[in-house]
């Protein structure tokens, strides 16, 4: 129950940080980065410090990998702020849904990880789910003759996020077998705000003081969500607090309709949920296949020696 309140809290400072960014207007990606990043870092520094791991968390022997994890990442977090600020807050994160069922796509060719029908069978459903999402964004068109309205931009950076978020996942996979969890978090959130710092040249906007609140709190509150989550995972099995992410739809939905006049469209409802469906599948096949694993384990006798 401890690991189940830590995520659904996680899930609650993670949509309201994405609110705040959606009100902030139309800031460019790099600053909304920047932002997002280094006051997210506030709140994981001083618990690290609180814990007497700060110093033991800037340590590692793999500096390129954290370089390639954050260039992934810094470009899955920009197209997903570019999406929070085109589209409805619901289909923003209905969409990033698809990042688990890439995962296991990617998996099966990259890591050539095993998967058998049924999960074969779930990610072909979850990707019509998010089809029908996306599609009537993917054909709308602006008032000119050939220019691309900010809805069809919005949502075709949410799925690219997605495809570089299901990359980033992977790279965490390999650093997590010899890098410490606030290790990677630490160097991630340094990485991004000066990838973010880096776009200054292109054009920052200059914020008025409600932009500046809207965006310093919700970087604050991306870093205690990422806390939260960790501490989740801490606390409990991924296959018992997965599934609590999709809550998040019930909170954008709730959240959009009520601050930004978002009324949820049939087709989001009607993807979402098959999206939300095939995902619950996949993590209940992750967690049945994972049980079949430790039996195995426990019955195989030990080798000679």
């Amino acid at each position: 129950m401890r690991a189940i309140g830590f995520k659904v809290g996680s899930v609650v400072f993670f949509i309201s940080m994405a609110s705040l960014i959606k009100a902030s207007g139309d800031v460019p990606p790099g600053q909304l980065v920047f932002f997002r990043s280094i006051f997210g870092i506030v709140p994981i520094v001083i618990l690290l410090a609180w814990r007497g791991q700060l110093i033991e968390g800037m340590k590692t022997d793999r500096p390129m990998a954290h370089f390639w994890r954050a260039l992934v990442g810094v470009v899955s977090l920009g197209l997903s702020l570019v999406a929070l600020t085109k589209l409805p807050l619901p289909e923003a994160v209905a969409m990033g849904y698809a990042t688990p069922i890439l995962i296991v796509i990617f998996g099966a060719i990259f890591l050539k990880e095993n998967v058998r029908l049924y999960r074969w069978s779930a990610v072909a459903v979850g990707l019509i789910g998010v089809a029908i999402i996306a599609w009537p964004r993917l054909t709308v068109f602006s008032g000119n003759a050939g220019e691309i309205s900010e809805l069809t931009i919005g949502a075709i950076a949410a799925l690219v996020s997605t495809v570089f978020s299901a990359f980033a996942a992977m790279h965490v996979r390999h650093l997590v077998q010899s890098e410490r969890s606030a290790t990677i978090v630490l160097y991630f959130s340094v990485s991004c705000t000066l990838f973010g710092l880096l776009t200054l040249p292109f054009g920052w906007e200059v914020l008025m003081a409600e932009q500046w609140a809207f965006l310093v709190v919700a970087g604050f509150l991306g870093g205690v969500g990422q806390i939260l989550m960790t501490e989740a995972y801490r606390h409990g099995d991924v296959s018992v607090i997965a599934p609590f992410e999709y809550t998040s739809l019930l909170f954008s939905i709730v959240i959009g309709y009520l601050f930004f006049n978002d009324v949820p469209t049939i087709t989001m409802l009607i993807g979402g949920t098959i999206v939300v469906g095939a995902g619950l599948f996949i993590i209940w096949r992750e967690h049945a296949l994972g049980l079949e694993r430790r039996r195995a384990r426990e019955v195989t006798p030990p080798g000679p020696g």
